[in-house]
């Protein structure tokens, strides 16, 4: 699993499908890759990430990237396939700003959102001084950085890939719904007695945001979204599209298990059920090749 943007601070993504993974009898790891990094430096710690737990395993890998997780796991195989050829077996990237974000271009993009507020001045210090992360995480995912990187990089033919993506809820009722809550942690600048950095816990009512993000998204581009990521820049060419009629926000895939309804399918469900489609992708894709050959 590769977590998306500001994942190291939220202690819940991923641990309840790792664990319901780890039930099934299935070995799953959590990428230990910094979330605020580039793409190209989380691409290449992904590729000796794989490399590591292939030597160890002898088994191939399969990758689930959400979120900008998705475009840096993405960014390991289509920079580094010579390498991970034999050890992949295939990737599904989950509402991942593939073709760009909006969200991200308009804040780094002068006379948009920063009209009344320098919103890339915040950004710049949310990400850099306070979670010392990298503003390069941020402007990989712009419509331009994105086309200038898949200009020089293109996921391989052979590679088995699944694209899922979503439109979140933008009714009355879901805007003004607590139902979805995100906690993470944010580090404060003074250390406690101890030494150990301070840690600010955060509680975010992400459900609405989401809905409202995808309502500015839809009147400002008339474009469906999942609050984050347009539903037209979330399918890697080629590859084999899942779009589901569920009405499910950015953040459903980390926290769909805390208040979700019981008779329908939770994230680490939706998450077995996208690298199963891989799997048969991939076994698709080596009967044709078989058939080519002969």
């Amino acid at each position: 699993f590769v977590a998306g943007l500001f994942s190291n601070h939220g202690p819940l993504y991923f641990v309840s499908t790792k664990t319901s993974f780890s039930k099934l009898g299935l070995t799953c790891h959590i990428a230990k890759i910094h979330s605020e990094a580039s793409v190209e430096k989380n691409a290449k710690e992904i590729k000796d990430y794989i490399e590591e737990i292939y030597w160890g395993s002898k088994k191939r890998v399969l990758l689930l990237g959400h979120s900008k997780g998705g475009v840096d796991a993405a960014a390991a195989l289509s920079i580094y396939w010579s390498d991970l050829k034999d050890k992949v077996a295939g990737l599904a990237i989950a509402q991942s700003p593939y073709g760009g974000s909006p969200i991200a271009s308009d804040i780094l993009r002068e006379g948009q959102l920063g009209d009344y507020v320098n919103i890339r001045k915040l950004m710049e210090i949310l990400i850099c001084k306070v979670i010392k992360g990298d503003m390069q995480a941020l402007e990989d995912l712009t419509y331009k950085r994105r086309k200038e990187f898949l200009k020089k990089h293109h996921l391989p033919r052979e590679l088995p890939v699944v694209s899922f993506h979503t439109e979140a809820g933008i009714t009355p009722a879901v805007l003004a719904t607590l139902s979805h809550i995100a906690h993470a942690e944010l580090p404060l600048t003074a250390p406690l007695s101890d030494g150990q950095p301070a840690r600010l816990p955060v509680v975010m009512p992400l459900g609405a945001v989401m809905a409202a993000c995808a309502q500015l998204l839809r009147v400002r581009y008339s474009e469906k979204s999942d609050g984050v990521v347009a539903r037209c820049d979330a399918e890697a060419p080629g590859s084999v599209v899942v779009r589901p009629k569920r009405k499910l926000d950015h953040a459903w895939m980390v926290y769909s298990s805390l208040n979700d309804d019981p008779s329908e399918a939770d994230a680490a469900q939706v998450c077995e059920a996208l690298l199963t489609l891989v799997v048969e992708v991939g076994q698709k894709k080596r009967r044709e090749l078989s058939m080519k050959d002969e």
